[in-house]
């Protein structure tokens, strides 16, 4: 395997930090929310790549997002109340149904047939609700990115959600290039032999994939708290997998653990060895704060609330380390808005997330770029 083989074979000359802050596409499907955070009793405001919603479940259960602006004054209709299969708004009592069309004005029989605010399509999948925010004739529920360990029965696990005030780039960044545990999570997930191994880099339409192995190393003390738990008093020497996959445009899975060197794992028997999933998707709310959610999820001891709750709070104190770094990372950004950028033979994987989100960016119409700090949108 090789470390530069699959850098992007066009890269773009270095740019400035400011040109560093991508904008975001809207023909995408976006989490909005945890699917228990959206409830029949109050609506949840959330922005999804800058379109404020108001999200909210009809009598069915079935789960809507609506512009959150009335269309008579702009008042945020997540304010408001939610009545039977109707969202009234908070401030002059107008009703809309599900999609969007008013069906109720005060002091009024007769209601303007001009009287609408935009509906998106929904998906509820994967323990998530999923927003749609482009153009909806686009809107492919089988493009839906792929997080299916979040609830199937053969994998266990529970996660959070982060508002990070940075853009959600560097968290792509971020997850894209691990090596990064070495120096910010040196206590817990972190080695030297992160930045020693080789590591490959692929690619193929909206997905990117960076496979890292690490052989015949010392266990970190997250993995070998891990294979302890599934084997008890174990020691020695363990074989480690890193295996990240990008799904555009803001889903990363990696498929992570370690298993007792020398028995199989490379070659796929990962039996004598704990496998976990680091189930990421990060959803821009502005061009400098993002919704991140996450959860762990592990194929093994899983009637074990107390494994499920110790590895939440584990990855809960390793995620914050980073949202401390890359928060910082945007403020040092906004601050040097002309500082050119050079990638690294490890920023490949994260070179090839740009370059897809580029695409997509232009396949709108829209510029790759936000605006830089100090300008308005």
């Amino acid at each position: 395997m090789s470390r530069t083989a699959h850098l992007p074979t066009d890269p773009a000359p270095p740019a400035t930090a400011a040109a560093k802050i991508f904008n975001y596409p809207h023909n995408a499907w976006y989490v909005a929310a945890w699917d228990h955070e959206v409830t029949g009793k109050q609506p949840l405001a959330r922005t999804v790549a800058g379109i404020p919603l108001a999200l909210w479940r009809t009598t069915e259960g079935r789960a809507i997002a609506l512009a959150d602006a009335c269309w008579h004054r702009l008042a945020p209709l997540s304010k408001g109340r939610i009545l039977g299969d109707e969202l009234q708004c908070p401030y002059h009592g107008l009703r809309y149904n599900a999609t969007g069309r008013c069906t109720g004005m005060p002091a009024q029989e007769t209601i303007n047939p001009s009287a609408v605010v935009p509906s998106y399509p929904v998906v509820e999948r994967y323990r998530y609700v999923w927003v749609w925010v482009g153009d909806p004739d686009l809107a492919d529920p089988a493009t839906v990115p792929d997080m299916h360990q979040m609830d199937d029965p053969t994998w266990a696990g529970d996660g959070e959600t982060i508002h990070a005030d940075c853009n959600y780039q560097l968290i792509l960044d971020n997850l894209m290039d691990l090596t990064h545990e070495e120096f910010v999570h040196s206590s817990s997930i972190g080695q030297e032999e992160l930045s020693e191994a080789e590591f490959d880099v692929t690619h193929e339409g909206n997905t990117v994939t960076v496979t890292r192995w690490m052989r015949d190393i010392d266990a970190p003390p997250f993995w070998l708290k891990n294979m302890r738990d599934k084997f008890p008093g174990f020691s020695g020497k363990v074989d480690r997998w890193q295996i990240i996959t990008f799904e555009a445009p803001g889903t990363i899975r990696i498929d992570v653990g370690v298993a007792k060197a020398g028995t199989g794992a490379p070659e796929g028997d990962r039996t004598q060895g704990v496998n976990g999933y680091v189930m990421n998707t990060i959803t821009p709310e502005t061009d400098r704060t993002s919704h991140y959610f996450w959860a762990f999820m592990r194929n093994y001891r899983l009637d074990s609330q107390t494994i499920t709750t110790q590895l939440r709070q584990a990855v809960h104190g390793v995620f914050g380390e980073d949202e401390e770094m890359l928060c910082a990372q945007q403020r040092a950004i906004d601050a040097n808005p002309e500082h050119e950028f050079y990638s690294l033979n490890i920023d490949a994987g994260g070179m090839w997330v740009r370059r897809i989100l580029e695409h997509m960016l232009a396949a709108e119409g829209r510029p790759s770029s936000a605006p830089a700090a100090g300008q308005g949108a």
